[in-house]
C-alpha cells in the first residue's frame, strides 16, 4: 500500500483525479466495504486513483479523550484490511487539537482541495465533520459544487435488523458476543500479537498454551473462546482463554492463552492472528486441577465439533 500522511507528505502526481473513501474505518466492517468497493469500481471506470482517507490517532482521543472507546483496530491491521479491500492508496491525516477546531470548509479546502486535489469524495451517510462535527453530508456537497469535487454517500448497511456500525460491534465484541460481531464485520473479531513467556501451567495438565501479548486495545471479556490461530499463513483451530486462571493462578492478572490443536512446538516470539469465533463458558474456578482438566478437555470437545460444522 502507498501512503501519505498530512500535512508531511505532498500528494504524488501519479494520484490521478483522487477518487476518495473518506472515513475512520475502525474495524473494516460491512458498511466501510461498500463504501470501498463503490470507490475501486468508479476509479476504475474513470481511469481515476483510488484512495482511502483516514485520521490517526482516531478523532475521538483528542476531541473527547475521556469518553473515547477502545477501537476494533490499530492502525497496522486497518491498512492491512484495506489494502485487503483494493484500495492500494491511503491518505492519513495526523488529527491534532489544531486541527479539530477547523471549521468543515477549511477542513475541505485545506486537505481535500489543496492537498489531495480529489475529484471525488464518497462518505457513509452519517458521515460528519469540522469543528464540533458541524459539517454533514449536504454540507460536503455544497462545498464539492463550490470547489469542483463530487460528493457521493452510500446508506446505511443493515444486517438482520441493525445497522452495521463500529459502535455497535465494539458493544457486541466487549459482551463477548463474538459470533454476533462476525456477522456484522464480515470476518472473526480478531487481534494481533507476539507469544510470550508464561508459567508452563497449561504444559504440566496436558494442554500446552501460547500467551500471547498483544497491542490491541479490545479483547472480549475473561471466558473460554473457540478460536483460529494464524501462523505464517496456516489457520488452526484453537481454544482461549481470557482471565485470571483462578484455579492455577493466585496473582489476578489478565492473560490470553491459547491451547492450539495438533500444534505442539516452541512458539516464543512468534506472532499469531487470533480469531474469535464463538464464546463457550465464562471462566471460572475449579476445586481442583483434575476437575479444571476435565473441563478443558470437555471444551476442546465442544470447540472440536462447532469446528466440524465450519468451514475454516
Amino acid at each position: 500500500m502507498e501512503i501519505i500522511h498530512f500535512p508531511d507528505d505532498p500528494r504524488p502526481a501519479r494520484w490521478v483525479q483522487p477518487v476518495l473513501a473518506l472515513g475512520n474505518f475502525d474495524g473494516v466492517h460491512r458498511g466501510h466495504r461498500k463504501i470501498l468497493d463503490r470507490v475501486r469500481r468508479v476509479a476504475s471506470e474513470h481511469g481515476a486513483s483510488s484512495v482511502v482517507m483516514t485520521f490517526d490517532p482516531h478523532p475521538s482521543r483528542i476531541v473527547r479523550p475521556d469518553k473515547a472507546p477502545p477501537l476494533l483496530m490499530t492502525t497496522a491491521q486497518k491498512l492491512e484490511a484495506l489494502a485487503a479491500a483494493g484500495l492500494p492508496r491511503a491518505a492519513i491525516v495526523r488529527f491534532t487539537l489544531e486541527l479539530s477546531r477547523w471549521d468543515p470548509e477549511m477542513f475541505v479546502r485545506t486537505v481535500l482541495v489543496d492537498w489531495l486535489r480529489v475529484a471525488e469524495v464518497w462518505v457513509g451517510a452519517n458521515f460528519l465533520f469540522g469543528h464540533d462535527r458541524t459539517g454533514n453530508f449536504s454540507l460536503l456537497r455544497t462545498l464539492g459544487g463550490r470547489y469542483g469535487f463530487r460528493a457521493e454517500k452510500i446508506d446505511p448497511v443493515r444486517y438482520k435488523e441493525f445497522v452495521v456500525s463500529s459502535t455497535r460491534i465494539r458493544r457486541l465484541v466487549g459482551e463477548g458476543r463474538v459470533d454476533e460481531s462476525a456477522a456484522l464485520l464480515g470476518h472473526q473479531y480478531y487481534v494481533d500479537g507476539t507469544v510470550v513467556h508464561g508459567d508452563r501451567r497449561g504444559r504440566g495438565i496436558g494442554f500446552p498454551t501460547a500467551n500471547l501479548c498483544t497491542e490491541n486495545e479490545l479483547v472480549p471479556p475473561r471466558g473460554v473462546y473457540a478460536t483460529t490461530t494464524t501462523i505464517d499463513d496456516v489457520v488452526y483451530p484453537s481454544i482461549t482463554n481470557i482471565g485470571v486462571r483462578p484455579t492455577v493462578d493466585a496473582s489476578g492478572r489478565t492473560s490470553i492463552e491459547t491451547h492450539i490443536f495438533g500444534l505442539d512446538r516452541d512458539l516464543y516470539g512468534t506472532s499469531l492472528h487470533l480469531g474469535f469465533v464463538q464464546r463457550l463458558r465464562d471462566e471460572r474456578s475449579f476445586d481442583s486441577v483434575d476437575l479444571l482438566r476435565a473441563q478443558i478437555t470437555a471444551d476442546c470437545e465442544q470447540a472440536r465439533a462447532l469446528f466440524g460444522r465450519l468451514s475454516l
